[in-house]
């Protein structure tokens, strides 16, 4: 799931994600390379490219340092940046136009004197070219959005990827877990073509990849719904005090995939007739919930869970819980992606996206 952490509430109307733009596409689209709508990432945000004329104009906001960096492809010194050591959870945005492009999650103590990653926040939001300045064959790093120099990448970093970004502390600005985002750094998403869904199915590693696998998901995260407290850790969940169960907010295009096939996964990836536990995670934080973010949602579930009671699919009676949504926490950056980063597999049920057909093509 990714997206950048925030410890604040979702803001849901009918169903609707809603969140404003920063960049009117008319505005910053560069004429010749004008398509006919923004280009977004898989995680949201508008990444189509800054005319010249913009960056300049959000580059009159940056120190000199910060305009040597990003603008004339500077280096700062090694171990002098002020993000080098930085080991707060958050996420690191592009100091010119506010692109999120690295994780703490991803963060690793290279010894170099930079900060450095082992993969972007999302793929798209950086590009990679040739440097052959200094002498030396580099790739340097840019940001996708507005073309600010950001570094370099290199294959000696740890696993999974084996990437070693290389970035200047004054390409960047951290923003802590919990702190607010501007509206810039927020995802850009249209209400009237995504929607927001929350299911619960036991550990939340699991059912986060299988989400983020499906067809018209944009984004999907890990976290804490449902509880009587508020910013909930996992130590606080495990501790069965507070009444949360570990869920996942799925961002999804409903033009590609409907609510009611988000359902059909969902009864199909998780056991719906284990109360309070999924295989051998026991507690209340691993129940089957719903929870529904308007009352047309609601109807659908009711409806399904009856339409799967009346054909019989399961031999014992359903107990997932069908709520309201209330207040989604992320969890912590750790948990994110968490499938995807230590290689580690949930024993889940296949949902019907992931199962093949006889021609082999997932259907």
């Amino acid at each position: 799931m990714r997206v950048a952490p925030e410890s604040v509430l979702v803001a849901v109307v009918g169903g609707v994600l809603v969140a404003g733009t920063l960049f009117p596409w008319e505005d910053q689209m560069n004429p010749q390379t004008a398509s006919p709508g923004p280009t977004m990432s898989a995680r949201g945000h508008d990444i189509t490219p800054l005319s010249a004329q913009r960056v300049a104009e959000l580059a009159t906001a940056l120190t000199p340092e910060q305009y040597r960096v990003t603008q004339t492809s500077g280096t700062e010194a090694a171990f002098c940046g002020n993000l080098v050591d930085t080991k707060d959870e958050g996420t690191y945005y592009c100091v010119v136009c506010g692109l999120p492009l690295f994780s703490s999650g991803a963060k690793f103590h290279s010894g170099t004197g930079w900060p450095s990653f082992w993969e972007p926040f999302d793929p798209a939001h950086v590009t990679v070219k040739s440097d052959q300045s200094h002498g030396m064959e580099r790739d340097e790093i840019n940001c996708a959005r507005c073309a600010a120099h950001l570094g370099h990448v290199f294959d000696d970093g740890p696993k999974p990827t084996g990437q070693r970004h290389c970035l200047n502390s004054a390409a960047l600005v951290f923003i802590k877990m919990g702190d607010p985002i501007p509206q810039r750094s927020q995802p850009v998403t249209k209400a009237d073509t995504v929607q927001t869904a929350y299911f619960a199915g036991g550990c939340f590693w699991g059912v986060e990849h299988s989400f983020s696998l499906a067809p018209g998901v944009i984004d999907v995260q890990s976290g804490y719904m449902n509880g009587k407290t508020g910013s909930p850790t996992y130590k606080d969940v495990c501790a069965h005090g507070t009444g949360h169960a570990e869920a996942v907010r799925v961002v999804f295009d409903p033009a590609r995939i409907s609510y009611e096939q988000l359902l059909e996964g969902f009864f199909e990836l998780h056991d719906p007739t284990q109360l309070n536990r999924q295989g051998p995670d026991t507690g209340d934080q691993y129940r089957s919930a719903i929870f529904t973010a308007d009352e047309g949602q609601a109807a659908a579930a009711r409806a399904f869970v009856k339409r799967l009671a009346a054909q019989g699919r399961f031999s014992q009676p359903i107990v997932t819980q069908i709520e309201p949504a209330q207040t989604f926490w992320p969890a912590e950056d750790y948990h994110q992606d968490y499938v995807v980063s230590t290689g580690r597999q949930c024993h889940l049920g296949t949902p019907w996206w992931l199962k093949q057909s006889p021609s082999g093509v997932a259907h």
